[in-house]
């Protein structure tokens, strides 16, 4: 799909522009602010200094020099899913909602104690956060052994891939990667994060439009994406980029997960498919 000789590209990050912006990651492009940031009224000074962030804001590929940064944002991002599957998750769990509180009801009908019935949730929501904690540090550890080990390797090197870095002002504030399939001819946008200092941005969405324009100007069909976000908001951003929902999966398993009983019963997340259709095969 890439046949071009390589060179480096950069894309200004435009929070709210909904047109792709020309380019491949075998090109040269830095699209001008003054064509993206235009009003009618005379903008505020808040305003003003919003849009010259967003001028010092840069979406180059990966270099070297990058690699303990973007380990350290995923890592970041990794580890915001251990109270969010422990604690949020459990909203999308009927089931498991059903089974802690028959449970409850147990410890009273065979204890007869007040006290250890009323600590009978606080239990359970700790048993909870202790293998959420488990599973998702095992599946960091596999990801930092497999492709965020040697981001080169896995997604500069291969024909169809390639990994982004989003910079502010000189430092590192945001990661993507694209990885093309060659067997269906799609492209997967994986390993989306932000710094959490600099969401709310704009940055993650032009991440997103940068894997968007990649597989456009490559010719492959359709992007797809899989996520395990409980967060309403990660959802939100895939759809507003044209992301559709496509599939579900309620009991994922995570790579690292042992599926042992007790994990089972305090582990459990949604695993959400997003697919959007480039042009037709």
């Amino acid at each position: 799909h890439c046949s071009s000789p390589k060179m480096v590209c950069e894309t200004k990050i435009v929070a709210d522009d909904h047109e792709a912006i020309p380019g491949t990651k075998k090109d040269s492009i830095i699209v001008s602010s003054s064509q993206m940031w235009t009003s009618s009224s005379s903008p505020s000074h808040s305003a003003r200094e919003s849009k010259v962030e967003k001028r010092n804001q840069v979406i180059r590929e990966f270099e070297r020099s990058d690699h303990e940064m973007v380990r350290r944002i995923f890592n970041e991002g990794i580890m915001e899913r251990i109270p969010n599957s422990a604690f949020r998750g459990i909203k999308q769990q009927t089931l498991t909602q059903c089974i802690y509180a028959l449970l409850t009801v147990m410890c009273y009908v065979m204890t007869k104690s007040f006290t250890l019935t009323f600590c009978m949730p606080f239990i359970l929501m700790g048993a909870r956060y202790y293998y959420s904690r488990k599973v998702i540090l095992n599946y960091l550890d596999c990801a930092l052994h497999t492709d965020m080990a040697d981001i080169e390797a896995y997604y500069m090197k291969p024909t169809g891939s390639c990994f982004w870095v989003a910079v502010l002002q000189g430092q590192v504030v945001g990661i993507v990667a694209a990885q093309g399939r060659e067997e269906d001819n799609t492209v997967e946008l994986r390993r989306m994060s932000v710094d959490s200092r600099f969401r709310g941005k704009g940055i993650a969405k032009a991440l997103g439009r940068r894997v968007l324009e990649f597989a456009m100007l490559n010719n492959y069909s359709a992007v797809v994406l899989g996520t395990t976000a409980v967060k309403m908001a990660a959802h939100k951003l895939y759809e507003s980029l044209g992301f559709r929902r496509v599939g579900e999966t309620e009991d994922y398993t995570l790579p690292g997960m042992t599926r042992s009983p007790l994990e089972r019963l305090f582990f459990q997340i949604r695993y959400s498919r997003y697919r959007l259709q480039l042009h037709e095969e």
